[in-house]
């Protein structure tokens, strides 16, 4: 009886500490259901998912160039000894405005012709006086008349040439000549230095000026991709400069030639620049778009998580019934993915905060 009477309590205790541990374990294995709060469903986005024609795209490389149209170039007409230069690699400059002079034998030359004109019509007009005073007085016969007449003719029109050569050339008295702006724009180009020796049959500018307004990026086409590339096309354009700035255009000419050094055909595209800042010989990439011939469900990039190897979406049905979806990626663009299997059509995706979601979920 004694040892019944110290079991019994041993046994109660015994009882109830297993009790008291299964109590204890049970939530354990119990998981928690997830359910988006209040603040979380506000700080999300969604999007639905769609069956979209696949777009794919190319990337090409290129630089931004001054419009063809757009651009003139100055030659020195004559040689000569390089005084001063008024302008300078990347100014603006306006129409008309002194670029630089040059002193040069030549420009006296053309003042000493410009001079021998000039004399020569008061000559052969003072001869033609003679010459009819003369034939008035029938001392001169009328053959002679019509020879002073022609060479007063001739006399004026070398005057003619020489006053539109100087007017061409803005000569003035003296032996310098200046090289001004045929156009407004900037100076994109300069191959002139102070006291340099000019020659008049260089094939060089020594300005190139051309106007900003418009640019071109021309972009280099490789062989292997010329069949997909087509006038037209959408392109989305990015420089080094603005990595932040969305420029968009179309391919406005494919040109038909190869470029021997880079094997590569040239693929223009005109972009409006009324600020200026896109300025010749930037480097720019040019994104082509194009539609594939089939369909895939569509959904935003930032929608889908990579993780583990794997690709996955957030399928949103309600607060309380949220999915991680894995799916199979068919292509994946900067701002749209499109799938080949997991997500139907219609189905809704988390795509702003999807993250959170994912790690709450799944951690």
């Amino acid at each position: 009886m004694k040892a019944f009477k110290y079991i019994y309590p041993i046994i109660i205790f015994t009882t109830a500490f297993v009790s008291c541990s299964k109590k204890e374990e049970a939530p354990a294995d119990e998981k928690k259901k997830f359910v988006m709060s209040e603040t979380m469903f506000n700080t999300s986005t969604f999007a639905d998912a769609k069956m979209e024609d696949a777009q794919n795209e190319i990337r090409l490389f290129g630089k931004v160039t001054a419009e063809n149209n757009n651009m003139a170039q100055v030659f020195p007409v004559v040689g000569g000894s390089v005084l001063t230069i008024k302008a300078e690699l990347g100014d603006y400059v306006k129409q008309g405005q002194l670029l630089a002079s040059i002193q040069s034998s030549e420009v006296a030359g053309f003042q000493s012709q410009t001079s021998d004109a000039d004399a020569d019509v008061s000559i052969a007009e003072r001869n033609l006086q003679s010459v009819k005073d003369m034939y008035d007085g029938k001392l001169a016969s009328e053959k002679d008349l019509v020879m002073a007449k022609k060479e007063l003719e001739k006399a004026r029109a070398e005057k003619e040439r020489m006053t539109e050569v100087n007017k061409i050339y803005r000569l003035k008295s003296g032996s310098v000549y200046n090289m001004y702006a045929p156009i407004s724009g900037y100076v994109v180009a300069k191959d002139i230095s102070p006291n340099e020796m000019l020659s008049n049959n260089r094939d060089e500018a020594v300005f190139t000026i051309a106007k900003l307004d418009n640019v071109w990026v021309l972009a280099n086409v490789n062989e292997s991709d010329l069949g997909r590339i087509k006038q037209g096309q959408d392109v989305s354009i990015q420089t080094i400069a603005y990595p932040d700035r969305k420029i968009t255009g179309k391919i406005d000419k494919i040109f038909n030639v190869i470029d021997p050094q880079t094997r590569a055909a040239k693929a223009l595209i005109k972009v409006p620049n009324s600020d200026g800042s896109l300025k010749p010989e930037m480097n720019a990439t040019v994104t082509v778009h194009y539609l594939d011939n089939d369909k895939y469900i569509a959904v935003p990039s930032a929608a889908v998580v990579f993780d583990k190897n794997k690709n996955f979406v957030m399928v949103y049905k309600s607060k309380d019934d949220v999915e991680t979806r894995e799916v199979s990626v068919y292509r994946a663009l900067d701002d749209k993915t499109y799938l080949k299997g997991g997500l139907k059509e219609g189905e809704k995706v988390i795509v702003k905060g999807n993250l959170l979601i994912y790690d709450a979920i799944n951690d």
